[in-house]
């Protein structure tokens, strides 16, 4: 009955209402009762859905449902907490501190101290009375003539292209308020980026974009012309991502602008590739030659490596083509499995790459154990956006951390989930004109500044409270974790952290002896079978 209802009598209906309305002289209702039964028997007759095709016109709610369920949910039905891939509770702290509202919370904590995946900080009964409210790291070893002083928190990389160029200026702005720097991304160096002066890291992908010749090969002088510009402070290396490692990347032909391919160094309107390796190395001691290169070419000034850790072996060959060479980049960014993208295929997302804690802990290790933690900083990237997460990412072996997604929120993101789509309503990921009209600069770029200096008084706090003056005395024994409802430990008592140079004089008595056994300076690839090591855990 309910069948015939929907596939019969419904149309027949809206025709009915349609001439009922036009004797009445309701033109307006008649329009749209002819049109929905022109949309009925349009349903009822095609053959490529089949909801439709046996639902005419009614089948349409479900695909509405659909369409409004990411927003019903973000905003009706989600709490707080548990939203995805940012809960409700970070998008209003990033959001509420960027527009300078009230910091403080009434009535206690709303998070559940005896789940599993609560953690916190000792403090002490002895805070510091004057923590640093700006913290920052000294970026540089002894290879480096123009070392740099960097914040502790600042943008990740975010490319021109993926974010617009109003988002682009908005974040530069707020990087040249706020005394943070602001990567640039694979995409290249573009105008938005130098146009308010905003301290820059160039990330160079496999793409070499801004510095390649017409094959795609890197072009040094093409290099050293941006990379010796004073805005330009650091230089970096993308090996992979977090959100999509192993994964190259193409930018449609219909993206590729006159202004994109000019920036880029690629030709307009035709599709733009970055490969999943690098052509200018394959090696580790290759790797780094070419990061020394990078070095003299942008004038003495850090360069570093950026990527998602996979396979344990491979960290401890950056390490031994380190020691075997003397060449040391100046830092190594980590960037976690939840790292954000604005368009991964989602099995890369879900499932590649080791999260942040885990790969932050591990390439620590590698470095202390090596004996290599004095000569190379230590950054960390991966959905940071509070003082706690800084906080916790430092006391774990990170020198500073960046973020990318809570600097767009910052900006006027919503997380509407519209990134790959073009079509972002606030027009911080959108190319088209009328959707950044919306995103002002001046106004966006303080909020950012704003965000980013709240933050760092909340971090001042926390520190304060663990009784130190800079974040940097936070050690792993300060971040106490849930290890079930009943128990909790120190975080080094969860984790393993290797004591300095014990890869070099006993690595057997470590759980890395058959990753560092592995590990070789020539190769990515393991030097011994490693189905010995499956049983080694990683930290």
């Amino acid at each position: 009955m309910y069948d015939l209802m929907l596939r019969a009598i419904l149309p027949l209906l809206s025709v009915l209402v349609g001439f009922l309305a036009l004797s009445q002289g309701w033109v307006l209702v008649a329009l749209i009762a002819f049109a929905a039964t022109g949309i009925g028997l349009y349903d009822y007759l095609q053959s490529q859905w089949s909801i439709t095709r046996n639902f005419p016109l009614a089948g349409r709610i479900r695909w509405l449902g659909y369409r409004l369920r990411p927003f019903i949910r973000a905003y009706a039905v989600e709490d707080d907490l548990h939203g995805t891939p940012y809960p409700y509770e970070a998008r209003n702290l990033i959001q509420s501190r960027a527009r300078g509202e009230v910091n403080t919370h009434p009535f206690g904590t709303e998070r559940d101290v005896e789940e599993g995946s609560y953690h916190w900080i000792g403090h002490s009964i002895a805070p510091d009375n004057n923590p640093d409210l700006s913290p920052r790291v000294d970026v540089g070893n002894h290879q480096c003539s123009q070392p740099y002083s960097a914040s502790v928190l600042n943008v990740s990389a975010m490319s021109f292209g993926a974010l617009s160029a109003n988002a682009v200026r908005a974040l530069n702005l707020g990087a040249k308020i706020g005394g943070y720097y602001h990567d640039t991304g694979e995409g290249g160096v573009s105008p938005y980026h130098l146009e308010n002066g905003g301290d820059l890291v160039w990330e160079l992908g496999s793409g070499y974009f801004g510095a390649r010749d017409k094959d795609g090969n890197f072009d040094p002088e093409l290099f050293r012309e941006q990379a010796q510009n004073p805005t330009v402070k650091m230089t970096e290396i993308k090996l992979s991502q977090g959100a999509k490692p192993g994964h190259g990347g193409m930018l449609p032909a219909a993206k590729v602008t006159d202004e994109i391919a000019e920036i880029r160094k690629v030709p307009a309107h035709q599709d733009c590739l970055s490969p999943r390796t690098h052509s200018a190395f394959s090696t580790p001691i290759e790797m780094l030659e070419f990061a020394a290169r990078m070095r003299d070419l942008s004038g003495g000034k850090p360069v570093g490596i950026k990527l998602c850790i996979g396979q344990p072996h491979e960290p401890f060959a950056i390490m031994k083509a380190m020691l075997e060479t003397g060449i040391h980049p100046d830092f190594i960014v980590v960037d976690g499995a939840e790292g954000g993208t604005g368009a991964a295929p989602l099995e890369l997302s879900d499932w590649v790459g080791m999260p942040l804690t885990e790969g932050l802990i591990l390439m620590r290790n590698a470095l202390v154990g090596a004996g290599l933690k004095d000569h190379v900083r230590l950054a960390a990237s991966g959905k940071v956006y509070s003082a706690m997460g800084v906080a916790r990412n430092m006391a774990l072996g990170a020198d500073w951390c960046n973020a990318a997604r809570a600097f767009m929120m910052s900006v006027g993101c919503i997380q509407a989930m519209r990134c790959n789509l073009g079509n972002c309503p606030t027009g911080v990921t959108s190319q088209w004109a009328g959707r950044q009209r919306g995103l002002v600069p001046d106004v966006q770029g303080p909020r950012a500044a704003r965000f980013h200096e709240k933050t760092l008084e909340a971090l001042a706090d926390i520190v304060a409270a663990a009784g130190f003056e800079h974040p940097r005395d936070l050690q792993p024994h300060h971040i106490i974790h849930r290890v079930g409802p009943e128990n909790a430990a120190p975080a080094d008592t969860i984790h393993r952290f290797l004591a300095p140079k014990i890869l070099l004089e006993s690595p057997e008595e470590t759980e890395y002896a058959n990753w560092w056994r592995a590990a070789r300076a020539d190769s990515f690839r393991p030097a011994i079978d490693l189905v010995d090591a499956r049983s080694v855990r990683t930290p």
